[in-house]
């Protein structure tokens, strides 16, 4: 996307505060990209507004601007626990990119003050700084906010603050909705005043998202910013200045090709996407071994308090490596990224087109690569119809170095490293099962001997996927992989504790069974005895009204029952017997006994 098509600031239809104009020079955005000039005018002149545009086409100043111009021209001025703009987005890292860009605008503006609720920090101390700074503009994710709305315990009133609302701008709001935040969002939106201007910014444009645009929007514009030079048929959904490649390789053969790509790289800024938080954890550790004189940082859904500040480190760095997950794949805006690689394809091709946009952000070049196994090279095709994003096939890597033994070295090395390759691979083999492309990605067609080669494991997992399958590819290491010890002695102190207790444990439980074993039948009380004493004992604690004689009556009864149709009494004893008393039914049965016995003799 060209970001000087639409002309400099100057010539909207509108005109921008002093205040606006000057921070834009200081930050060096001379000219508008178009759905800057698309929106801004739209916001401003008080309608609602949905936009799809590329990722990295410069969306966040198309909220931020008219945001402060809305809130400037309010006939009240905000008071210090009224809100007037709120701002929801999925990641945390995204909240804290739109709050650095809110900053840069309002410290010209110090009637406004921005708070910034995400995770990753303690509520309370949210709760404290709203009540002790106040707050006109809110940048919040979706889980914090909602707790927020429910802290008038803790002495916040979110729900009062609100009802002064101006603007609500929804951030990747199909994000939103693809994360399971709709029940968040809804429970937020009940909050809000019907009264207020909305935006919905997103890449893509989903059926659930169409829905929140019907709810939440009233009779909006919609905006949809193609790439210049694409038909109008066709919308191209990734930036036209972003060079989209794809590499065929084994799975045996992935991981080298990708440290040989490294290598070669060293000095460039790069995001490497990895379908799993547990295969983010193998291979940065990995690469930050086999990688030598460059910055490897890993970040992912799991890690709470420390992603923040991952996040801002390799936002500073010149060049570096930042092994993720998806968490990073929407509107993370990351100076002079030159290559985003997918190790993995993502589970849905939309977040294929997000993950790329990491790249070529605000007219700038960028390239992006995705590794595919000789079976998923359809998936190109398929992106190329489903997602408009057409990939060309790259040269294979050269001087590709076998780094997989020096990974084996490092599993065998320290028992973390184990276990993290064995997460990582039963983790991986989930993800491809759950793919939302199922008739490319199969998991019937994945090589288990290759891809766990590939992985440097040195045994297969016992997982569902490979019960009651031969893998006669697959060589096991001839080491004991029990014996194998933590690096960090703590942890392998604990270790050998919970060994020690398991035999222990192991033990008495295999003593038991032996002494029951070895004692004689005629003391063994049979699993019918035990019933029939628990079945009893019921009976009693409960206070059965059946007394014992006449327990002993049904028992005979049944018993007579059980002759008659084995044919050693006739009907009519059968008859005589069941209608005399208890007694004389002991005598007869007594008599019959003896007479079948003489009978058998």
């Amino acid at each position: 996307m060209d970001n000087t098509t639409d002309g400099t600031w100057d010539s909207l239809q509108v005109k921008l505060n002093d205040g606006i104009l000057q921070t834009l020079r200081e930050l060096k955005f001379t000219h508008m990209t178009p759905v800057q000039s698309a929106c801004i005018p739209l916001f401003m002149s008080n309608k609602d507004v949905a936009a799809e545009a590329v990722t990295g086409s410069g969306k966040t100043l198309a909220f931020v601007i008219p945001i402060i111009e809305l809130l400037l021209r309010r006939e009240e001025r905000l008071k210090k626990m009224q809100v007037g703009a709120l701002v929801i987005t999925p990641t945390r890292e995204l909240a804290l990119q739109i709050s650095e860009v809110m900053q840069h605008f309002i410290q010209k503006f110090p009637q406004f003050r921005q708070i910034l609720l995400i995770g990753g920090s303690n509520p309370i101390e949210d709760v404290e700084k709203f009540k002790d700074q106040g707050a006109n503009i809110v940048i919040a994710t979706p889980g914090r906010l909602e707790d927020m709305f429910r802290r008038k315990g803790d002495g916040l009133d979110l729900a009062s603050s609100v009802k002064s609302l101006d603007v609500l701008v929804l951030d990747e709001a199909d994000r939103l909705l693809d994360m399971g935040f709709e029940a968040s969002l809804n429970t937020i939106l009940s909050f809000l005043p019907k009264q207020r201007r909305t935006g919905l910014f997103s890449a893509t444009q989903t059926q659930e998202l169409e829905k929140l645009v019907r709810a939440g929007l009233r009779n909006p514009v919609r905006i949809t910013v193609k790439e210049k030079g694409v038909a109008a048929t066709v919308v191209q959904k990734t930036p036209s200045r972003l060079s989209n490649y794809y590499t065929i390789c084994r799975a045996e053969d992935k991981f080298n090709n990708l440290v040989a790509f490294l290598r070669q790289h060293k000095h460039e800024k790069l995001l490497v996407f990895f379908s799993t938080c547990a295969c983010v954890e193998y291979y940065g550790r990995a690469l930050e071994t086999l990688v030598k004189k460059v910055t490897v940082h890993c970040i992912h859904g799991k890690m709470k308090n420390k992603r923040n500040k991952i996040f801002a480190d390799f936002r500073a760095l010149k060049s570096g490596i930042l092994v993720c997950t998806d968490v990073m794949a929407r509107g993370i805006d990351i100076p002079d990224v030159n290559w985003v690689l997918q190790y993995d394809p993502p589970s849905s091709a939309s977040a294929f087109v997000h993950r790329c946009g990491r790249t070529a952000r605000i007219g700038n070049q960028g390239n992006a690569l995705v590794f595919l196994l000789p079976m998923e090279e359809s998936y190109v095709n398929f992106l190329s119809i489903n997602q408009k994003c057409p990939l060309q096939k790259m040269a294979p890597v050269s001087d590709v170095v076998d780094v997989l033994p020096k990974l084996k070295a490092l599993a065998l090395a320290d028992r973390a490293m184990f276990d993290r390759g064995m997460r990582a691979f039963v983790s991986n083999v989930q993800a491809y099962a759950k793919h939302e492309c199922s008739l490319i990605f199969r998991i019937k067609d994945l090589d288990f001997a290759s891809l766990a080669h590939g992985f440097a494991l040195l045994r297969l997992p016992k997982m569902p996927e490979l019960r009651g399958k031969k893998f006669p590819d697959f060589v096991e290491t001839t080491v004991d992989t029990d014996k194998i010890r933590y690096k960090d002695k703590n942890r392998e102190k604990q270790r050998q504790k919970m060994l020690v207790e398991l035999k222990e444990k192991n033990q008495t439980s295999l003593l038991k069974k032996t002494l029951m074993k070895n004692k004689a039948w005629s003391k063994q009380k049979t699993k019918k005895e035990r019933r029939k004493k628990t079945a009893a004992k019921r009976r009693h604690d409960e206070g059965s009204d059946v007394d014992d004689e006449d327990t002993e009556e049904l028992l005979n009864d049944t018993r007579l029952l059980k002759k008659l149709k084995k044919g050693q009494i006739s009907e009519d004893d059968f008859e005589k017997q069941i209608t005399r008393g208890p007694e004389s039914k002991h005598r007869t049965e007594g008599s019959s006994h003896a007479s079948s016995e003489e009978q058998d003799v």
